[in-house]
């Protein structure tokens, strides 16, 4: 897979910046994500048609999918430029501003949204495994390869990535002498759960019981609330604008 990044923050942040950023985040899915995943892809920076996006002018677009790089929190221009353009193609929004009150640089942001584009490019994937609260029944998870460790980051070439979840961590049990994440970081003692949840991170999933879907992050867990209202808020998760615009299809007219 071939993704093009789409630099649109007005000059914010320069392409040199960006550049740099991404050969770090093509370090991380050649070395540490693919070997594990066995599933490949590369980011290139492209250029911009003109300085402010037009539905009219697709050009931007080159590759397989799209990760567009903003600096406000514009949802409804940005979202509504790409289903105008490339409506079907995977894509995904680096918002700076919203990253910016996360307490987390952009990169960081960049490689989360780029692992998680990679493994589940149309966001329809969905895994059965036990709710979350532990009541023994069971949900379908969201295919997200870092909201569960999201808060966990390291440096690669002095650039921070996000830490990710492991192929074994959708199983239903933990396997014996497994592993369930990237880095591996004991919490209480322990690491990583099949399913689990690290501190400052969540798990999404659909609820049958409910009939939609729901988000779950450990007790008392602060950072974890305050990303969930934060996102909630922006309404900027790949998979809730998915789902919101499939609403809006679906959703019957009245006369």
């Amino acid at each position: 897979m071939l993704i093009s990044v789409i630099n649109h923050t007005d000059g914010q942040i320069a392409d040199e910046e960006v550049q740099h950023v991404i050969r770090a985040i093509n370090q991380q899915i050649e070395g540490d994500f693919d070997p594990y995943w066995s599933i490949g892809a590369r980011l290139r920076l492209e250029g911009k048609s003109q300085e402010d996006p037009d539905a009219q002018d697709p050009e931007d677009m080159r590759g397989d999918a799209v990760l567009y790089l903003w600096n406000e929190t514009d949802v409804p221009g940005a979202l509504g430029y790409h289903a105008n353009n490339f409506d079907g193609v995977p894509y995904g929004f680096v918002f700076t501003e919203l990253a910016e009150t996360l307490n987390e640089t952009w990169s960081v942001t960049m490689s989360h949204e780029a692992l998680e584009m990679i493994a589940d490019p149309q966001i329809n994937l969905l895994v059965d495994g036990p709710h979350p609260n532990g009541s023994g029944r069971f949900v379908f998870h969201w295919y997200e390869m870092c909201d569960a460790v999201q808060a966990e980051t390291y440096e690669i070439g002095g650039v921070e990535v996000s830490n990710f979840v492991l192929p074994l961590y959708f199983t239903g049990e933990d396997e014996r002498g497994g592993r369930n994440d990237y880095l591996g970081r004991r919490h209480d003692g322990e690491s990583l759960h099949s399913f689990g949840i690290n501190p400052g991170g969540y798990v999404g999933f659909y609820d049958p019981q409910l009939g939609g879907h729901d988000t779950f992050s450990r007790q008392d867990d602060e950072l974890a609330q305050r990303r969930l209202e934060i996102k909630g808020k922006a309404q900027l998760a790949r998979r809730s604008v998915r789902y919101q615009r499939r609403a809006q299809q679906y959703r019957p007219k009245v006369s």
